[in-house]
Order: C-alpha cells, then structure tokens, then sequence
C-alpha cells in the first residue's frame, strides 16, 4: 500500500446560497482545490463524491454523474463515485478515495462534497435529516434526530458526565471559531447565556445547540506522498483512514451516553498512525448536536469521561489555549453543515492548519490533525489523522 498525500483543498462559503446550484458550488470547490494542487482537470483519474440527499433536496439522483459532467472531467470518462453515509457522507468518501490511491488503483483522485439543503421547507429537510436515524422504529414513531440527542443530553446530565452548561459550551467554543472563519455561516460570537436562553428545540437543548440548515461544497485532491513534490511543496501526509458503525436505532444500544463506532475508530486509527490520542493538537469533530461534541472528545480519548465538558467551559479547546484546538473552522455549528460536505470540510481545515494556512485562527506548530465524522446517532463513523512530514 502506497502512502497518500494532500496536495490540495477548496471550499465554498457555506450558507443559505439562493443564488447558487447544486453543481455551481460542486465546481467552485473542485476548480479551487484543482488550483491548489497547481495541476490541471485532466490529470485527475477518479471522482469520489460525497452526498446525502441529492434526490430529496434538489430532485436530482446521479450526481456522481452530474458533477463529472459540469466539472468536464467526463471528457477523459473517469469513474465517478457517489458515497451517501447520512452526516458521515463526506467522511467516508474521503476514506474510500484515500484507499483508492493507495492501492494503486488511482493516482491522482478528487474527493468531493456538496449539498443544497434550503431548496426545501423547513419540516421537509428535517424530515429527510431524521431519515439518517431509524426512519421506521424512531422517526416514523415521531422520535427525531433532535429529541435522540436530546436524551442523551439528559442522560449525560443525570449520570454528571456533563452540565447544561458544559454542553453549553460546545456551541460557544464553535462560534468562536466561526466568527474568525471567512466561509462560516455564522459569524459571530455568542455568549454561553444566549445558547442557554434560546428557543427550545428538544429539551434541554435548544436553537442554538443544533447545527443550522446549510448549503456548500468542499473538495479535496490526493495522490501518492512519494509525487507529491511533484505538484506542491504544500502538502500534508493522510497518517490513517478509519471507519467502524454501529446500530441504526439508538435504543438498541446498551449505553447511549457514548458512541462505540467512534471509539473503534479511534482506536483503529491511532494504530495507523502510530500515535495516540495524546498527540493530536487540532480536531475537527462532528458538533451537529453540541452534546455530539462532548461526546466525541471522550470516544476518541483527548478526554477522560466527564473531561470534555470542562474544557469547553473552561475554553481550553481555543485555538490559542495550548491545548487540543478543537472545530478551529466553526464546526457544523457555526462554520454550516451542509451534510454531504461536512466530513470533506473539515479535511479542507486541517489541511490548513497542518500547512499554516489558517490565518487568524492559527493554531501554534500543529503536527497532527484529527477529522471525526458521523451519520445519524454515530450509526456510521469515520477517523482521520493527518500529519506534517
């Protein structure tokens, strides 16, 4: 197996883009990351594409099709490839497009992913978004994506693995962030008191606990390490590709205050890379529920049980705290979640961070970064880590 590179990264703003298609924000990444990478469309040799919904959202299936097509990579008849993983969408193409290169099957590969979500009503897209969970057992039973991570908020309370604050914090730890963010949806700080005081959602979360309704695309090119010169001086060595899953419905679970899929791709992918949770120093992770994010800095072990909470409290997740950076591009929160690009977004951060490309949101000699993606209540989860070599 060949070891895999990043050459280059681009991204769309994410937002509410009336006035931008599905395929317009699909090729406005590609043709950025192509340019990134300083090489031309027609040395690309295979299309991965992240999406989730396509068929809800816009009315459109195919899109593997679709963005080979307007990107004029069709030309030079490349395989393009759809991956749907509900939030895990991105994620998990990234994963496959890493081991597409690596194996020798592809050189030089496209990782995409888009969507446009606000083409629709408010009750239809949280109906295709509760779809991700178990749309017969849980959703079709009225039991939503929101009032999932509900109970495991009010679980996590009752057993003092987090405060209402704590979980708070999450979401203030990700506007942070996003407000130093140029592509964030949200641009602007927000005080712990203005999540607490938000309209309810699903108690005890409420609006600003809850990732927004977002359109934008992002993409990613990658090729052998050993060629990597050949394109740039700037790029970043993919260290470990994991990905585990885990029951569709949440109360087949024996606990729910923590995701078994993200925990066995942790692990996996510490081995990988040969490091261990202790090494990280920036971490994109999958806030679309802030209690998600607490959750997730415990599963993938930066922080004992119980810990997570208080660092987002204490701001110790900052970029410039000295610590592990966590979301330093906004998060789902606050950066956006449109879901299909999600997971290849947060590549696109670490990228940036590893190769001091971040700008004001810079996080000190970051070495390794780690991009944790989920699907539904952590049913599918992917585990990246990238390096500076």
């Amino acid at each position: 197996m060949r070891d895999v590179a990043i050459i280059g990264v681009g991204a769309t703003k994410f937002g509410e883009l009336w006035n931008k298609s599905f395929r317009s924000l699909g090729i406005e990444a590609g043709m950025k990351a192509i340019e990134d990478a300083n090489l031309s469309g027609d040395e690309i040799d295979g299309l991965f594409i992240g999406n989730m919904s396509a068929g809800r959202f816009i009315n459109q299936q195919h899109v593997d099709a679709l963005i080979a097509d307007y990107s004029g990579m069709v030309t030079n008849h490349i395989p393009a490839t759809r991956v749907e993983a509900g939030g895990a969408s991105g994620g998990v193409a990234f994963r496959e497009a890493v081991m597409a290169v690596a194996s020798g099957i592809h050189n030089t590969v496209m990782v995409g992913g888009a969507e446009k979500m606000t083409d629709l009503d408010d009750a239809s897209i949280n109906s295709v978004m509760d779809a991700t969970a178990d749309a017969e057992w849980e959703a079709g039973m009225g039991i939503t994506l929101a009032s999932n991570y509900a109970m495991i908020a009010r679980r996590m309370i009752h057993d003092h693995i987090a405060t209402r604050e704590e979980i708070a914090a999450v979401s203030v730890n990700s506007h942070f962030h996003g407000a130093l963010n140029p592509g964030a949806q949200f641009r602007k700080a927000v005080p712990i008191e203005t999540v607490l005081k938000s309209g309810a959602v699903a108690t005890p979360l409420g609006m600003f606990d809850c990732a927004p309704i977002s359109d934008g695309a992002a993409a990613i090119i990658l090729c052998p390490l050993e060629e990597a010169k050949k394109h740039t001086d700037s790029y970043v060595k993919v260290s470990a590709v994991a990905q585990a899953s885990d029951t569709l419905a949440l109360f087949q679970r024996d606990c729910i205050t923590e995701f078994k899929a993200t925990q066995a791709a942790a692990a996996r992918a510490y081995e990988m890379a040969g490091i261990t949770a202790r090494d990280i120093n920036v971490a994109e992770i999958h806030d679309d529920y802030t209690v998600a994010g607490i959750m997730a800095m415990q599963d993938l072990g930066i922080y004992k049980t119980g810990e997570a909470g208080k660092a987002f409290l204490n701001e110790e997740t900052h970029f410039d705290a000295g610590n592990v950076a966590v979301n330093t591009s906004g998060g789902l929160k606050a950066r956006g979640y449109p879901i299909g690009a999600a997971g290849v977004a947060q590549i696109v951060e670490l990228t940036e961070q590893l190769r001091n490309s971040a700008e004001v949101r810079q996080v000190k000699d970051a070495k390794y970064g780690l991009a944790q993606s989920a699907g539904g209540n952590g049913s599918a989860v992917t585990v990246s880590i990238l390096e500076v070599i």
